[in-house]
């Protein structure tokens, strides 16, 4: 009977030291911590808070040290549900987003709040909400910038305590309800058709203008050519004339320097007298009545009487 004791006593004691032992080691090694690029581990010493673990090889006190929090310090994103909003002139609208966020200190992440993702989610909410409520309908779609920033400022404010930093918010979706999205449709149907008859009538006015400086234009060219055609007659007149002058007065002058030379006066009776033949010949084939001299002889006289007297 002592024998069976003893022999569960020793199986006991085997069975505790072992498990102590497995312990120990599995202790050991959780107390070698390797943390990731990019990861922070929060340690505690006997339940207070003792340091963070950056990136690299860590070897820990076992049973006194403990890892509690392991923060990703990369940029993270995180929806906003769809909520209901109401707009300055109370109409519902329904708006969801997306939050840009990371870790920058990875203790006030742990202990600043219990969970600082929800907490961010629950306060872009309500802060959409009040930026909305100042906003009518119209502006909400045109001031998604307005909404964003504001967000981005307040949970920046408390991302302060809290050892987080938002970089954006985007609103993915504002929907209004359908009567409102249909009434909204057709107001920018009619804005569109009103465009289009004023840009027609602004084409059209610009092609009667357009068409009008044309004629004007073309009228303008050909008055222009008009007048430039008379005045070149007219120069081409005024210069006929005077070259007609100028030949005259050459030839005038050149009979004045024939007559004046030797022999030059009988030449120039000698020719007056076979033009007066050649005339009377021509006269005489046309059968035409004139008086002449008796004979050639009694031409001088003639010419005489007639005003032609050469001297």
């Amino acid at each position: 009977m002592s024998l069976g004791i003893h022999g569960i006593s020793d199986m006991f004691n085997l069975v505790f030291w072992g498990v102590f032992f497995a312990i120990v080691i599995i202790k050991f090694i959780q107390s070698i911590r390797i943390v990731p690029t990019q990861t922070a581990d929060i340690v505690e010493r006997l339940g207070r808070y003792y340091k963070t673990l950056g990136p690299g090889f860590h070897a820990l006190i076992p049973f006194i040290d403990k890892v509690t929090f392991t923060q990703d310090l990369k940029e993270r994103t995180i929806d906003v549900p769809p909520q209901d909003c109401f707009t300055r002139d109370e109409v519902n609208v329904v708006v969801d987003g997306v939050i840009y966020m990371s870790v920058i200190d990875p203790t006030k992440a742990s202990y600043g709040v219990t969970n600082f993702v929800f907490a961010s989610i629950e306060l872009a909410q309500t802060t959409t909400r009040s930026v909305i409520g100042t906003l009518d309908l119209d502006n909400t779609f045109e001031e998604r910038d307005l909404i964003s920033s504001k967000v981005v400022e307040v949970l920046n404010q408390a991302g302060e305590s809290w050892g987080i930093r938002v970089h954006r918010y985007e609103i993915k979706n504002i929907s209004p309800p359908h009567s409102v999205q249909a009434s909204m449709e057709k107001q920018v149907t009619a804005e569109r058709d009103r465009r289009a008859i004023l840009a027609t009538s602004e084409g059209d006015k610009q092609s009667r203008i357009n068409e009008s400086e044309g004629i004007k234009v073309e009228m303008i060219n050909i008055s222009e050519g008009e007048m430039q055609k008379r005045i070149n007659e007219a120069l081409g007149r005024a210069e006929e004339i005077l070259m007609i002058a100028k030949a005259t007065a050459e030839s005038i002058e050149k009979i004045g320097k024939v007559l004046s030379s030797t022999g030059g006066k009988e030449a120039f009776e000698l020719k007056l007298k076979e033009k007066y033949i050649n005339s009377m010949q021509n006269l005489a084939n046309r059968s035409v009545e004139v008086v002449v001299p008796g004979s050639v002889n009694q031409y001088d006289s003639w010419v005489n009487n007639l005003g032609f007297k050469m001297e």
